[in-house]
């Protein structure tokens, strides 16, 4: 159970990852005391064609989300990746100030960003990408399929990247890469369909990766220019990590968590 102090953490995943694939930050956080929930997207079930998709994901999301919060929990959502897109998708209306309106108890009380897409209405991932003139940038990044699901072309230098690679052992690097699935691309291309979970009276909080090949600090670095100029207080972090803070700055990643979860 989470300590009187210490909220349920909620991690929604990232593509290509798995539950697997956060091992070594799950652990940590549950060392530190946290409880940790990671539920692992319909969308890496593997299908081919591709079965599930944002939509599918969201619905996941908000459904155990709904079950912690209805059990009285105060819920804090660490978003990774696509698990951005997720959450922000998914999660509006189910803060603690919307429920105690309702005089329910339980409720989401933190939105954590770690790399990840925090987006308007109607704006999908790809949206950011051509925002900046990167769509060129996506078959070299990614191999995608007929079908539309795609893997990684580049794990070492675009998701890990490889300075921070370099610094693991290489067995947990090959440990890490091997959790990687294929996944269904189209993810990118969907725009949310719901009110944001950031427009929801909570706390807001960012963990910019300097050295992202893949979300680059600039994306990180507007979305959250974009919610401020909407009205919200967002608290941010910097961290000298890639993509996956989760396993090359795992230290500095439950130190932002605890940070941030004691405001």
């Amino acid at each position: 159970m989470a300590t009187a102090t210490k909220p349920t953490l909620l991690i929604v995943h990232g593509g290509w990852h798995v539950p697997e694939s956060y091992v070594k930050l799950t652990s940590a956080l549950r060392n530190a005391g946290f409880e940790v929930h990671i539920p692992r997207h319909i969308s890496m079930n593997q299908s081919r064609p591709p079965n599930a998709d944002l939509a599918t994901d969201s619905d996941l999301i908000r459904s155990y989300a709904t079950s912690l919060v209805e059990a009285g929990r105060t819920v804090a959502v660490l978003m990774h990746s696509y698990g951005g897109q997720v959450g922000t998708n998914a999660l509006y209306g189910l803060s603690q100030s919307a429920r105690a309106a309702k005089g329910l108890s339980g409720g989401i009380s933190h939105l954590i960003y770690m790399a990840a897409f925090a987006l308007p209405e109607g704006k999908s991932m790809t949206d950011k990408v051509a925002e900046f003139g990167h769509m060129d940038r996506m078959p070299v990044a990614f191999g995608f399929d007929e079908d539309q699901s795609c893997v990684p072309n580049y794990p070492k230098e675009g998701l890990v990247g490889e300075p921070y690679a370099d610094q693991l052992d290489p067995e947990e690097f090959k440990t890490y890469v091997a959790s990687l699935l294929r996944w269904n691309g189209r993810c990118m291309y969907l725009p949310l369909q719901n009110t944001p979970a950031w427009r929801d009276e909570v706390k807001i909080y960012f963990i910019h990766t300097r050295g992202d090949l893949t979300v680059p600090v600039e994306y990180q670095k507007d979305m959250v220019q974009y919610m401020e100029k909407e009205g919200k207080t967002v608290k941010t972090i910097e961290l000298d990590a890639g993509h996956s803070p989760n396993l090359t700055a795992t230290k500095e990643v439950v130190d932002a968590v605890i940070k941030f979860t004691s405001m």
